[in-house]
């Protein structure tokens, strides 16, 4: 795991020459829990299919084992690490393939988030209906989590919860 990492660089041309904002605050996280169940299922699924494939042969539960081993190894690979920036101007999220982005002029509230694991769904990437609200949830099982609550709504979603460092 890293610590957060504070910087006070200066806007710079990026390799197309265009002016890139100061980068104010920057965190990338993983989860060996995280990594480890999805790596842990990944495997088992990878087996189930193998066993099922040569009792049965390429048979309808061969093909069911088969999608989610991939689905799992999909998982494994593209939720290793959260990427967090912050910039005067914006907010960028990065989970594997995924991003978002959401303006510094659209956040409204930051505080902690005391959901329940059982309630978000586990890690990864969830949409779900809580308090009257859609929330967006970029996290892992064990990092405590942040609610970032939106003046305006960013696609279903008027808030985005995310990890943060312990400590």
């Amino acid at each position: 795991m890293t610590r957060p990492r504070w910087t006070t660089t200066l806007a710079r041309r990026d390799p197309e020459g265009t002016m890139t904002p100061k980068l104010l605050f920057e965190e990338r996280l993983s989860s060996g829990r995280t990594e480890l169940l999805f790596v842990v299922l990944t495997v088992l699924f990878l087996f189930l299919s193998t066993w099922r494939g040569i009792v049965s042969g390429l048979d309808g539960w061969t093909v069911v084992l088969l999608c989610f081993f991939g689905f799992f190894l999909f998982y494994s690979l593209n939720y290793k690490w959260l990427r967090i920036r912050l910039t005067a101007e914006a907010l960028s999220l990065r989970f594997g393939l995924f991003g978002w982005l959401i303006a510094a002029r659209n956040i409204d509230a930051c505080f902690p988030d005391d959901t329940s694991l059982w309630r978000i769904g586990g890690a990864g990437i969830h949409f779900t209906p809580l308090g009257g609200r859609y929330r967006a949830m970029f996290n892992f099982l064990e990092h405590p989590r942040l609610v970032i609550a939106l003046k305006v709504k960013k696609g279903p979603s008027g808030y985005c919860i995310l990890n943060q460092q312990a400590g």
